[in-house]
């Protein structure tokens, strides 16, 4: 489902007045301003981060935001989802429509396409392409799994779109600005790479995809909002570099705070292109953009269930560990075979069945988003 909020982008003067303060800054004035008004972003995701971002690039007056999620808002979102109210959560107000309605309210001079979907290789390069000028300028994660953002980063280096990562759980956080490298076959040179300021791609720093079950989530760990808000505004002043082509005042390093124990670090990471040989940005192999890698959904006939399998996981499952966190939801079942807890989601019962090899079973929905949302949710990826 797609829905848009055709409104012109500011050109006069007059128009930019609401910018005033911004454009005092140094690298922004009406030229940059200019840039924010013709650009168009790409927020994969419109949940704890995905709002924040949505949110402030629309008070920048990032002129074209297309916002794709695959989720209803519910009541345990309002603690960190900072575009929702109650009156969303009542309605059953798909995130991304919600955010659309909010936006126009904050900034009508901003274009809002609406998407709600599920990111995966069948649709993500069409995705990319949803600017009306062609390809997008710039795609930021507002996800909550390695999967699609494995995913996105091979579309983004595919395409040479700089790609701004972030995530947040528990009380920590990380975020981190990819400007794609090109092969030396590439006819022309990206504007940063003439700036000297390309950096490793996401795959160049996580060589792989953590283990099914591997990493706490929000629902399974906790969140604290601050940290979300901390991480999603550090990816939208990146963004705004980006976009006004402040190409010096790029970060080269991978924030990470804790912002419970107050520790930050900015981790370098600019050797890992050279000293590593990435299948992605070296290569060009992008195999979670070909469907290689990733989760496969079948749903199963006459089950109201379905199936997700992982292709490149072959790591066995810690039962003990995750059905420690699964039983603060629900029932929980485990042998040496496979772990099944009763959850109850939004107020929708599921039952979620765990095998060794990763393979999990969804039981209470037919539709392959709501399965991956269960699982990326409660399991993680």
């Amino acid at each position: 489902m797609t829905t848009q909020s055709e409104i012109r982008n500011p050109k006069s003067d007059m128009e930019f007045d609401r910018y005033h303060r911004q454009m005092l800054l140094p690298g922004f004035g009406p030229d940059g301003q200019q840039k924010l008004a013709d650009a168009s972003a790409l927020i994969v995701g419109c949940g704890a981060l995905g709002t924040v971002i949505a949110n402030m690039l629309a008070r920048a007056g990032v002129g074209h935001l297309i916002i794709v999620d695959r989720d209803f808002i519910e009541m345990t979102n309002l603690q960190r989802q900072v575009l929702f109210d109650e009156t969303d959560v009542e309605a059953g107000i798909p995130k991304a429509i919600a955010a659309q309605q909010k936006i126009a309210k904050v900034n009508s001079q901003v274009k809002v396409d609406a998407i709600v979907d599920d990111v995966n290789h069948t649709n993500i390069e069409k995705l990319f392409q949803k600017s009306d000028t062609g390809t997008i300028d710039i795609v930021l994660d507002g996800v909550d799994n390695f999967e699609t953002r494995f995913l996105v980063n091979d579309c983004a280096v595919k395409h040479r779109v700089p790609y701004v990562y972030g995530g947040a759980v528990s009380t920590v956080g990380m975020a981190y600005a990819v400007l794609p490298h090109s092969l030396e076959s590439d006819a022309n040179e990206t504007p940063w790479e003439l700036a000297g300021v390309a950096t490793p791609c996401l795959r160049c720093v996580f060589e792989q995809m953590p283990p099914p079950g591997m990493n706490p989530t929000c629902d399974t760990a906790g969140v604290l909002a601050p940290v979300v808000s901390i991480v999603a505004n550090y990816q939208c002043a990146e963004a705004l570099k980006i976009l006004t082509g402040n190409w010096d005042a790029i970060s080269p390093t991978m924030l990470n705070l804790d912002l419970w124990h107050n520790r930050v670090h900015q981790f370098r990471v600019a050797r890992a292109y050279e000293v590593g040989d990435c299948q992605c940005c070296k290569h060009h192999n992008f195999e979670y953009l070909e469907g290689k890698f990733g989760s496969a959904t079948t749903t199963l006939c006459g089950r109201n269930a379905v199936q997700l399998t992982h292709k490149e996981n072959d790591h066995k499952l810690d039962f003990n560990a995750i059905a420690d966190r699964l039983a603060a939801h629900g029932s929980v079942k485990a042998n040496k075979f496979m772990i099944r807890a009763d959850i109850t989601d939004n107020g929708e019962p599921y039952e979620v069945t765990l095998f060794t090899d990763g393979r999990a079973i969804i039981k209470g929905t037919k539709q392959p988003s709501v399965a991956k949302s269960i699982y990326a949710k409660y399991v993680g990826a």
